[in-house]
């Protein structure tokens, strides 16, 4: 963001502050310099904290980011529960309220409805009998993190620990209760919730079933294109392991006759059910959207420095405060009792480091996946529903949802034998004290048809062993030991060591399936179509030291399909950036070359549109008659294709790229997949603004909303590079045509499609950038608006101008490799980003560089809210100290905490 916005922005907060200090809010609650600062945590002197048996120290350097030193894993983490509650603590109890299904009980009625989705998912439920299933050393550490937050909270209420609970004047009815360990634990369940893989894809494509033939449903979700670009690996596989019988798991059908009946009898249910998926908070990011993340790891034989050098940045929400948090955790003297000394990224209320290093190895995270989830339709007779040709009873359970200023609400939980029922969920609400439905009748209607959902997530795991066994890993024997009980999300994980060895490993509990393949809802009462087990651990995909010298993962295809036993999914992504990054590391080694820091650095900012590549060239071969539009179609001669913040090309092709997607695809899908919302007309700013419509009328450019997580909807992502990719040598593909006045597929093709997108692009971009091309660029469309959860997303007005940060001007795009992602259907806006970037050296843990999208502090008025965010938005990594005697160095703040 450019200097003078940022102060200018500055100045508006500080009169606004003033204005609320003289003024009050809250209906009388004033607000003074001292509520303003009273939650900043105390960083300096000394501080008695109850149940340390010795004495820690934790310094901070100039971004606020705390380095814990301690005698004992049992004050370690201590410590950092009560640092983490020191800068974070609002957070972790909206999240833990989240995964606990009661928001409720902290913002009213308002969230009874996503409260009640949640108490059917039972995430807290199963995170209780996930924490009893942890090793004594896990418990361990997780009561030590427990017994810090709390001594945090017993001299912390109020204003005193967040100035959100200030903000919503409900400090005198809400104190928080007491930290638990299964609080930290069920943060994993929202995490697998985030990154559940094609559920959405699931439900398009069964609502696509009834209106699209088979064959039109392929081109919108093409194969994946292995010929062109390269999974991670072809897969080693234990020699030992044996698969099982793979019969039927190809089937592509939603499953025979019957199911396909089900499936359009259900439509109502999966319709209602995508609506509500969408409202669910996504703390992470827009599921299945095209969102991912990029690592990649060299080998020292290609690196400048001799050891390896490894990189990630995973691409999540933007939000305030950032979702990571940067930390180190150091015994002082390493042992078997005190094993850790770690540093990285991890989740405010969670313990350890979730992607960083130690002392000997670190490892990056990229989402692998792996279909996880599957829908069942299920068929309700007699208050129950069928199974392998019998009734059987569900299981049920009585949830009450307390709701903040206004009546208590109660609902039934009812499952079947592949998991809760999930449709229709909002018609079962009631308040307490009415009259209970009977237990057995269904709550889903549809015509005697509803939606259960069976996932991996909801079997209790032991993940959580698995973040503490990284922290302590010192060879890819351990590492590969401690991916094993990463059961879910499953994750791509890539690993280095300082020996110089490199490594892969696919770790989750991934099924196998009887009948079908997952990508369309099973039939619930077909027994063929149960899950059969999982993928034995030995047999999923690894690699350690491969002959290319590099390991890249970036969400593309793990396993060449063919050669693989098992099938992980059928819903990768499309690879566009992982084979980006492996052309620009294998070119940059090609003829004896060497990568250094600068280069990983560099990778990680790379903005190159790939989908302009393929398109421009059919672009510039239109003849265009408008000369208006003809100005615009100039910009791309010459092009090199990328999205800098400042290019007027990137800002004219991702226009026609959007309106050529709304075009040719907008309104060909079934009505229930199609933009949903109000649409907004903008009047062009020249009176010659009426621009061609999808059939051809004149109309304004106008502005629609859609289904967040409506992958069928043309997102712009790199599913829709291949499916372009694979129509744009044909002139006269059905999709070119559009329908004319009568409802009648017109006589358009590719380039009359393609010409109307420019023209429209130009309309639109002269509406929201004015007439003079010249003054076009990127940035001024692609914008990262910063929000602080809860309060800075729906709350009043001016507290959200009070808490939240930016705009920022970015480049990059969707599906580049600095991946600042937005929806083609909605907007330009930015609606993921890498969420933090680092690039480890393995020769020299003190050169490493990091760097979070905001900043280590969650108070709004703390200099660390945000003070890493221009950094970030101009691509800059911070110095990232892991030796004592380098944190020292750095040391800006330090304080001894005491027993």
């Amino acid at each position: 963001m450019p200097a003078k916005k940022t102060s200018r922005r500055a100045r508006l907060i500080v009169i606004a502050v003033v204005l609320l200090l003289v003024a009050g809010i809250g209906g009388g609650t004033f607000w003074t310099i001292s509520t303003v600062r009273d939650s900043f945590p105390q960083t300096t002197g000394s501080l008695k904290l109850k149940g340390l048996e010795d004495p820690v120290t934790v310094q901070r350097d100039r971004e606020g980011i705390p380095q814990v030193y301690a005698d004992s894993s049992s004050d370690l983490f201590t410590a950092q529960g009560y640092v983490q509650a020191q800068d974070r603590f609002w957070e972790m109890d909206v999240r833990r309220h989240m995964t606990s299904g009661r928001l409720s009980e902290m913002f009213g009625a308002g969230q009874v409805k996503t409260d009640a989705f949640l108490r059917t998912l039972g995430w807290r439920r199963v995170a209780e009998r996930e924490y009893a299933g942890l090793s004594k050393e896990s418990k361990d550490n997780l009561k030590a993190y427990t017994a810090g937050v709390n001594a945090y909270l017993k001299d912390h209420s109020g204003s005193a620990a967040s100035l959100e609970f200030a903000a919503l004047d409900i400090s005198g009815d809400y104190k928080p209760e007491k930290w638990d360990p299964v609080d930290s634990v069920a943060w994993l369940k929202a995490m697998a919730w985030d990154l559940r893989a094609n559920m959405s894809s699931e439900i398009d494509r069964a609502l696509m079933a009834g209106r699209l033939t088979s064959d039109q449903i392929a081109q919108l979700y093409p194969d994946y294109p292995a010929g062109r670009n390269k999974p991670v690996t072809e897969g080693a596989v234990d020699p030992k392991s044996k698969k099982f019988d793979p019969e039927g798991s190809s089937a592509s059908s939603p499953g025979g006759t019957a199911a396909q009946q089900a499936v359009r009898k259900a439509g109502s249910q999966l319709s209602s059910l995508a609506t509500r998926l969408d409202k669910i908070p996504s703390l992470l990011g827009p599921s299945n959207s095209g969102i991912g993340s990029n690592s990649w790891v060299v080998s020292g034989k290609y690196t400048t420095t001799g050891k390896p050098l490894l990189a990630n940045d995973p691409h999540l929400a933007p939000q305030l405060p950032s979702i990571w948090y940067q930390m180190g955790l150091h015994c002082r003297t390493v042992t078997k009792s005190c094993p850790y000394d770690v540093s990285g990224f991890t989740f405010a209320g969670l313990p350890g480091v979730v992607i960083g290093h130690n002392q000997d190895i670190s490892w990056g995270m990229t989402n692998l996946g792996a279909d996880v989830t599957d829908l069942y339709l299920e068929k309700f007779k007699d208050g129950g529903y069928l199974y392998d040709g019998r009734r059987r009873s569900y299981k049920t359970r009585q949830e009450t949802i307390k709701v903040a200023g206004g009546e208590n609400r109660r609902i039934t939980v009812r499952e079947t034998g592949n998991g809760p029922v999930i449709s229709d969920r909002d018609s079962e609400l009631r308040k307490v004290g009415e009259e209970s439905p009977v237990d057995n009748a269904a709550p889903d209607r549809g015509d005697g048809y509803g939606v259960s959902l069976r996932w991996t997530a909801l079997k209790p795991s032991k993940t959580m062993d698995s973040v503490f066994e990284l922290d302590r890993a010192s060879d890819f024997g351990e590492f590969r030991a401690a991916a094993r009980d990463f059961a879910v999300p499953s994750q791509n994980l890539i690993y280095a060591d300082t020996k110089g060895n490199i490594g892969y490993q696919a770790p989750g509990r991934i099924p196998v399936r009887g009948e079908g393949d997952g990508r369309y809802p099973a039939p619930g009462w077909d027994p063929r179509y149960r899950w059969k087990g999982y993928v034995p651990q030995k047999a999923l995909p690894w690699e350690y030291n491969p002959d290319r010298g590099y390991i890249v993962t970036a969400n593309q295809a793990v396993v060449d399909e063919k050669k693989y036993p098992y099938m992980l999914t059928k819903d990768w992504g499309y690879g566009t950036r992982s084979q980006r990054i492996n052309d620009l590391i294998s070119s940059k080694i090609a003829d004896g070359g060497k990568i250094s820091m600068g280069d990983m650095q560099t990778m990680q900012m790379d903005n190159s549109s790939e989908i302009a590549k393929l398109l421009v060239p059919y672009l510039l071969k239109i003849n265009i008659d408008d000369g208006y539009v003809r100005e615009a179609q100039q910009l791309l001669e010459g092009w090199d294709y990328t999205q800098e913040r400042d290019s007027a090309p990137a800002a004219y092709f991702n226009a026609v790229w959007r309106n050529m997607l709304l075009l040719a695809f907008g309104n060909k899908l079934p009505k229930e997949l199609r933009v949903k919302g109000d649409c907004l007309n903008v009047r062009p700013s020249d009176e010659s603004g009426p621009v061609d419509d999808l059939d051809g009328n004149t109309r304004l450019v106008r502005e629609c909303g859609m289904r967040d997580a409506a992958s069928a909807q043309p997102d712009g992502g790199d599913r829709w590079y291949e499916v372009v990719r694979n129509l744009i040598k044909d002139e006269h593909s059905d999709w070119w045509k559009t329908p004319g006045n009568n409802g009648r597929a017109g006589d358009r093709n590719r380039d009359e499609l393609l010409a109307h997108a420019m023209k429209n692009a130009r309309w639109e971009l002269t509406s929201k950038l004015g007439k003079d091309i010249d003054s076009w660029s990127w940035g001024r469309l692609h914008h990262l608006m910063l929000k602080n959860q809860t309060i800075g997303t729906d709350g009043p007005g001016f507290m959200q101008f009070l808490l939240n940060r930016g705009p920022w001007d970015l480049g990059g795009g969707k599906d580049a490799v600095d991946a600042t992602g937005w929806n083609a259907a909605g907007g330009y806006d930015v609606i993921w980003a890498p969420s933090m970037r680092m690039v480890v050296n393995l020769d020299d843990f003190d050169k490493s560089r990091w760097i979070n999208l905001t900043g280590a502090s969650g108070h709004a008025y703390n200099p660390h809210y945000v003070d890493q965010m221009d950094k970030w938005s101009e691509g800059a990594l911070l110095p990232w100290a892991f030796s004592q005697r380098a944190v020292e160095k750095g040391t800006e703040e330090k304080m001894a905490l005491t027993p």
